[in-house]
């Protein structure tokens, strides 16, 4: 049974981004599949499925729309079918040439994987990436499969959203349209890593990405690594496995890419050649980045890919939507459209393939590519009035900045002198969910949105609340909390949460069984810091014990509106387990190495002048 459950957590990691439909022939009845190996410049060959209109021919002419994974293009077998195609059943309906193909080194493609392949700046004709295996790819389709109507869009969720990004710098003129959803940017605050400290909560994914293939693999290769499930409670795993050092050497000793982030603490040259930021120059195609609001894996990569493109490539048309989802709930339609307890109202991914995704493809591909699509710059979801907002400029131009002070107990208009003070023990470490099955997950979900009251009272950590709401407050853009701290220790992290304080009468439209909505300390947004790195990620530095000092933690964006009788929460903490690895709070040069004999207790004093920096829309 433990195996079975492994096997059907891989399964939903690996293909659960797909939209979710019953099994159909309308595959097999309006689509020709081909596989062939796509040869790159390097010699190296990619194995890549093909299906084809049926209908095409030189007076109907198709174009292509392509994803490039990591995860396996499967059914493999020319007479093997997938049961659905592209991103949305919208799109298969409309017919394009659909297009999957194994990156190097998985699956059925030639090559070594390498995890966000490094971008080559400056190419020679034999230099090869990510960008360059898209234009190759897209070079080989144009000159071989008949018919088509010479242009070519892109998509991917997740790891397939990283490939998409890196292939808008592609340069290929054929390439019109990506839409890299849920991408990776930057692992050093995406998936396994924030800000520096290692997400424990993926401790379970490893297999994945950490064992090199050593032949053609039309299945996983990897799946007799995985760490089994020890019990129900999943937060007993985790304390009986010890340190991050502990579990390291325990299960993954032999796995490459486990022992490529414990050996590279800082953001050094192994993580700078992996940030995709900032190659993300002069691109002159649609882009439509999505992402979710909600999503535990990859928040931080949408909109660090949109903005960055707006600021460098000003000849893109370049469209953001942020929706209410976790990671790739845009792609499967729930009726009733729920992130963990918290309803957000219905039909929320049809609309967002309805009137955005497939506009978007259908007019770019189809159409006129010359010509803007009209779509809104930013469709943003506010998850507080629970309604898609549009905006022509994001962040809002109008949007004002405003500090909120961290004091008594208290968000406050000006700094106080008072003084803030809890107590962190990384034997005894705050735990990030009340859920303790959550912790057996393959990846963490739920807890962008769970319940915090769990946390409130503890004296390790710290909250400050504002009185009850007398008119709506809308926040939108990003969070800064300015925090100015001292430590008894030379080393401390800095979890920040922001939480919608339901009414204590809070009755929602839509309800799960069980569930006490008043009173409910709903999470809107957080984010850890490791203080080693407050002035530089490159190197670490102690803290001076007892030194007051500046520590900034950004919160990745929100647009959510606290409504009138509701109440704004922060909490601040300095551990935030399982879900992040422990902070010994002694300052080492490899904190991933720290054993329990590092582990250093510590007071940890706040300042009256700290703020929460934030942007109000009116």
């Amino acid at each position: 049974m433990k195996k079975i459950l492994q096997v059907l957590l891989t399964f939903y990691f690996v293909f659960g981004m797909a939209q979710q439909r019953p099994d159909n022939t309308f595959v097999k009845e309006h689509y020709t599949k081909k596989e062939v190996y796509i040869p790159m410049r390097d010699g190296i060959k990619l194995f890549t499925s093909i299906y084809i209109p049926k209908d095409i021919s030189k007076k109907v002419k198709y174009p292509f729309l392509m994803q490039r994974t990591c995860y396996s293009v499967a059914p493999y077998g020319e007479n093997e079918y997938k049961s659905s195609l592209g991103p949305n059943q919208y799109l298969m309906k409309d017919q394009y040439i659909f297009v999957y193909q194994d990156v190097r080194g998985r699956y059925m493609s030639e090559g070594t994987f390498t995890n966000m392949t490094p971008q080559v700046e400056h190419k020679t004709k034999k230099d090869v990436d990510e960008s360059t295996d898209t234009y190759d790819t897209i070079e080989w389709l144009l000159k071989n499969i008949d018919n088509n109507n010479g242009k070519v869009g892109q998509y991917g969720t997740s790891y397939p959203g990283f490939y998409t990004a890196a292939g808008t710098i592609s340069e290929h003129p054929a390439l019109v349209a990506s839409s890299p959803q849920a991408p990776i940017s930057d692992f050093w605050n995406d998936d396994f890593l924030h800000n520096g400290r290692f997400m424990l909560g993926y401790f379970r994914t490893f297999p994945v990405f950490g064992i090199q293939k050593s032949k053609p693999e039309d299945k996983a290769w990897y799946m007799d690594t995985f760490v089994k499930q020890t019990s129900e409670d999943g937060l007993k795993f985790y304390r009986d496995m010890g340190t991050l050092k502990d579990g390291y050497e325990k299960y993954y000793k032999d796995n490459f890419f486990m022992t490529e982030i414990m050996n590279h603490p800082n953001y050094d040259d192994y993580w700078q050649k992996r940030s995709l930021l900032p190659h993300l120059k002069n691109i002159n195609h649609a882009v439509m980045t999505v992402g979710g609001w909600f999503d535990a894996e990859d928040l931080s990569g949408p909109l660090n890919i949109y903005k960055t493109i707006e600021k460098t490539s000003p000849k893109a048309k370049n469209t953001i939507v942020m929706g209410p989802f976790s990671h790739g709930a845009w792609a499967r339609e729930t009726g009733h459209h729920f992130h963990n307890e918290i309803y957000f109202g219905d039909s929320i991914a049809t609309y967002y393939q309805t009137k955005l995704e497939t506009p978007f493809f259908k007019h770019y591909l189809k159409g006129n590519s010359k010509v803007d699509a009209g779509l809104p710059e930013a469709t943003m979801f506010d998850t507080g009035k629970m309604e898609w907002k549009e905006f022509a400029t994001y962040p809002p131009k109008e949007a004002k900045k405003v500090n909120f002070y961290l004091a008594d107990g208290t968000l406050k208009n000006s700094p106080s002198s008072t003084v803030s003070e809890y107590y962190s023990d990384p034997n005894n470490p705050v735990l990030s969910s009340a859920n303790l099955k959550d912790f057996n997950g393959f990846t963490p979900r739920n807890y962008m949105s769970e319940d915090q009251r769990f946390a409130e009272g503890r004296p390790d950590v710290l909250t400050f609340t504002t009185d009850i709401l007398t008119e709506d407050l809308t926040l939108t853009g990003e969070i800064l909390a300015k925090l100015n701290i001292a430590s008894t220790s030379n080393d401390a992290d800095f979890a920040v949460k922001l939480i919608d304080v339901y009414p204590q009468d809070f009755v929602p439209k839509e309800k799960k069984e069980g569930v006490i909505y008043g009173n409910y300390h709903q999470m809107v947004r957080s984010e850890i810091m490791p203080a080693r790195f407050r002035n530089s990620r490159e190197k670490g530095e102690a803290l001076v014990p007892n030194q007051k000092t500046a520590v900034e933690v950004k919160l990745q964006d929100v647009l959510h509106t606290f409504k009138k009788g509701h109440k704004i929460q922060v909490q601040i903490s300095s551990t935030w387990f399982p879900l992040f690895a422990v902070n010994p709070q002694k300052f080492m040069e490899n904190p991933n190495f720290a054993t329990k004999e590092d582990y250093t207790k510590a007071f940890i004093k706040v300042f009256g002048d700290s703020s929460l920096e934030v942007s109000v829309l009116k």
